[in-house]
């Protein structure tokens, strides 16, 4: 009978650690820093025709982004933006990837080209907390610095870019800002390139 009646009190308990739990992850507004429009547009060069493709991951894909990469998508869908010439070919792909953090998400657009290097990168929206951290690299041009990279390329945050700032946090954004633009890079061409279609 006791048993019964403290039933209650521990769902009660539950939630309350979890409601507490969930005030301290920090998690403040969001900062938008460039629209999705103005992000694909911009990245899109002398492209004059413009698509969407969304790609679904095969059971082969993902396999090959975990065992190669180390990386596990939780995501089913992936969208690509791909602009194409008047002759219809591939001038550039602008995809957009999301990491959720501990003091809420951070969003990037990457621009590829056909040849699948990045073409340019760009930090599209975070939190309020999280924009004093990363702001000192953008102010920096941090992100120039993957301009050029391809799948087989090292993006790990430059030791100049690290110390920006004494504390860890602007590093640790960092290179989740790196990592992202990584993913997009080998999402890119382990989808669209791969795959080959209406290329």
């Amino acid at each position: 009978m006791r048993r019964q009646t403290l039933r209650p009190w521990v769902v009660l308990l539950c939630s309350l650690c979890l409601g507490i739990g969930v005030v301290y992850a920090h998690i403040t507004p969001p900062v938008v820093l460039l629209s999705e429009r103005d992000a694909i547009l911009g990245m899109m060069g002398n492209a004059s025709r413009f698509f969407v493709r969304e790609v679904k991951l095969t059971s082969e894909e993902r396999s090959v982004l975990q065992q190669r990469w180390r990386w596990q998508p939780e995501e089913e869908l992936y969208r690509f933006y791909l602009g194409r010439d008047a002759a219809g070919q591939l001038v550039a792909a602008v995809t957009f990837l999301t990491e959720i953090t501990l003091h809420g998400p951070v969003r990037v657009a990457v621009g590829m080209g056909s040849d699948g290097k990045v073409k340019d990168a760009k930090v599209v929206e975070l939190t309020e907390e999280t924009f004093p951290w990363i702001k000192p690299l953008l102010d920096q041009g941090f992100m120039q610095d993957y301009i050029g990279r391809d799948n087989k390329s090292n993006f790990t945050l430059d030791e100049r870019f690290a110390r920006v700032n004494l504390e860890s946090m602007p590093h640790f954004y960092g290179q989740i800002v790196a990592s992202l633009i990584q993913r997009a890079v080998i999402l890119f061409d382990v989808t669209i390139l791969q795959r080959g279609e209406n290329l």
